[in-house]
């Protein structure tokens, strides 16, 4: 599989793919402050709730590495500093806050030591950590959702829950490509996703780089090939999962959602435990996203509508009950997901699990 990384800490700094440029070029970014980082997610240059959580946790690696302070006391005075820029860059992923929390975990342990050289270093590690981990559960997610894919046909996903949006090989994608690489003769149907085109621009282009056939078509194509594509499955990422099970993902998933219900076709999500957030019980708690209007109204700089009001609510959450499960690096959860989410999230938190 060649899979394109979007996001790598190297000697130089924490160098980035600016996904806002592809699939035309593919240029990469090289940030050394933490304030860049910040922005860099907030403009999208990465996105992705997993991929945002792996550079969150490198912005904050960045800070402490090149911050000024020459005491842990003067450190622990900036440190909040850096993790609230980060903080206030996108508030529906919740692998932004679980990154920051965990880095903050990590800082606190080390600067009770009282050793600011080893506490600069150690925070990298961290964050270097936290990224290997992010590759080793998207293979494991793969693993467990592969064999929900059919032998031979055509399966729908939704927006970009590849490479580029994890920072492994995909959650949804990373179901996909798992099921090929075990022999599944699979074809994908993505939907364009306006209006930040994330299926026509990037999904297309890792599927297309892979090798994995595809289709691409317009969103208000998804009931027609739902009804009459023979599509055996969607399989989609997830930004923020409720206590319940109800899933924020990229707007229009919800749509899709209803009418695989419709149409007899299984819906499935493909996210990390990270992306988990019991502490809500239900989906109408989780914050949505609203972008600058210009996203609706210009593409690529060019206004296609006149200047009129724009909504553009930039996720969507689709309720639990139309997701035939769940697909964690720990495995399946299936209804009724307030016990089979707290297992999954209580399995991955033991020692000996």
């Amino acid at each position: 599989m060649r899979v394109a990384q979007p996001i790598e800490w190297t000697p130089q700094g924490v160098v980035m793919i600016d996904q806002r440029l592809l699939p035309a070029e593919v240029v990469r970014l090289t940030y050394t402050d933490y304030r860049e980082v910040a922005n860099a997610i907030r403009d999208m240059v990465i996105r992705g709730a997993p991929a945002i959580g792996v550079a969150a946790a490198m912005g904050v690696a960045l800070g402490v590495l090149h911050s000024p302070a020459n005491s842990i006391g003067e450190m622990r005075a900036e440190f909040p500093t850096i993790c609230d820029a980060i903080a206030q860059t996108r508030p529906t992923a919740v692998d932004l806050f679980w990154a920051i929390a965990r880095m903050k975990r990590r800082f606190d342990e080390l600067a009770a030591a009282g050793d600011l050289k080893t506490l600069r270093s150690a925070m990298v590690q961290e964050a270097q950590l936290v990224h290997g981990e992010k590759r080793a559960t998207d293979e494991a997610i793969g693993r467990f959702g592969a064999p929900l894919m059919p032998q031979d046909g055509q399966v729908m996903t939704q927006c970009n829950a590849g490479a580029l949006a994890t920072a492994g090989i995909g959650t949804a994608l990373g179901v996909i490509r798992m099921a090929v690489a075990e022999g599944r003769k699979l074809r994908v149907l993505v939907p364009e996703t306006r209006p930040y085109l994330q299926g026509a621009r990037l999904t297309a282009w890792e599927l297309h780089e892979d090798g994995i056939p595809l289709t691409l078509i317009t969103d208000n194509m998804v009931g027609h090939f739902l009804k009459t594509g023979k599509v055996g499955a969607i399989v989609v990422g997830a930004d923020r999962i409720a206590a319940n099970g109800d899933t924020a993902n990229k707007i229009g998933t919800y749509q899709i959602a209803v009418l695989a219900r419709e149409n007899g076709v299984p819906f499935y999500v493909a996210a990390p435990i990270s992306t988990l957030d019991l502490s809500i019980p239900d989906g109408s708690h989780i914050p949505i996203e609203e972008r600058a209007a210009e996203e609706v109204t210009h593409i690529r700089g060019v206004r296609i509508a006149p200047d009129v009001d724009v909504a553009n609510p930039a996720f969507d959450v689709t309720p639990a009950r139309l997701i035939a499960a769940i697909i964690t690096e720990r495995g399946l959860a299936r209804a009724p997901y307030l016990d089979s989410l707290a297992g999954l999230l209580a399995c991955a938190a033991s020692p000996n699990s």
